[in-house]
């Protein structure tokens, strides 16, 4: 069966609207020139003060406290992806069904089993690519806490300021790249929500789309939280 088979000429446009919106905005917020005024890269100025400051500390109890918090954040995220990715293919043994109700519904455009069965398998794939982000962000705060805990302590990096710098920058770098990818997994979770408009239709799928980028974009670069880095 082709792809012509199964969807109309509007929702292939709303798809790739779809698409492409989320690659632009990944785009945007990773393009320096755009992301030096964003929540990421604040944040990212925030993580250097941290390891500034973890390296003048005597215990670190807290830093520990912190990496677990990271942790414990970021599982939870991939379990909720698993049991998402879990509906989604209970869902799909029930395509018939689910593409019978929605033709009783007052909605627009051609519902069946085959449109109804490729749409649950993109989100699928959506909630998958945010799981593999989600571990991969997991096993990198991971590596993050042993680089931790190889930054020598007060007195022996006042012996050997160099070598202690470097480790800084080898936890920090690595901090950075975990975050880096955990924002990849949420904004695989927000975008999989506006995938959901496209079970109504096309026009739904663009329309909410734009919401959430819309809603990304304000939290990026006009919230309260950027706000107050900013001013701070």
């Amino acid at each position: 069966m082709r792809i012509a088979d199964i969807f109309d000429l509007p929702d292939l446009i709303a798809f790739l609207a779809f698409l492409g919106g989320w690659v632009a905005y990944s785009f945007v917020i990773e393009f320096p020139v755009f992301a030096r005024h964003g929540l990421s890269r604040q944040m990212n100025r925030q993580r250097e003060v941290w390891m500034q400051t973890l390296l003048k500390r005597d215990l670190r109890m807290i830093d520990t406290a912190i990496m677990t918090g990271l942790q414990q954040g970021t599982g939870f995220f991939a379990s909720a992806c698993i049991f998402a990715i879990g509906g989604c293919f209970a869902l799909i043994g029930s395509a018939e069904q689910i593409a019978l109700i929605v033709t009783d519904l007052p909605l627009e455009g051609r519902f069946d089993r085959a449109l109804v069965e490729a749409k649950l398998l993109g989100l699928v794939t959506i909630f998958a690519y945010a799981f593999f982000k989600f571990g991969w962000s997991y096993r990198l705060f991971n590596y993050c806490s042993i680089l931790i805990g190889a930054i020598p302590m007060r007195q022996e990096a006042d012996a050997n300021p160099e070598a202690a710098e470097a480790a800084v920058r080898r936890a920090l770098t690595m901090n950075r790249i975990a975050a880096r990818h955990f924002n990849a997994g949420l904004r695989g979770i927000f975008f999989g929500l506006a995938y959901l408009g496209w079970f109504v239709g096309p026009l739904v799928l663009v329309g909410t789309t734009i919401l959430v980028i819309l809603i990304l974009g304000h939290r990026q670069f006009f919230s309260d939280a950027n706000v107050s880095l900013r001013e701070s």
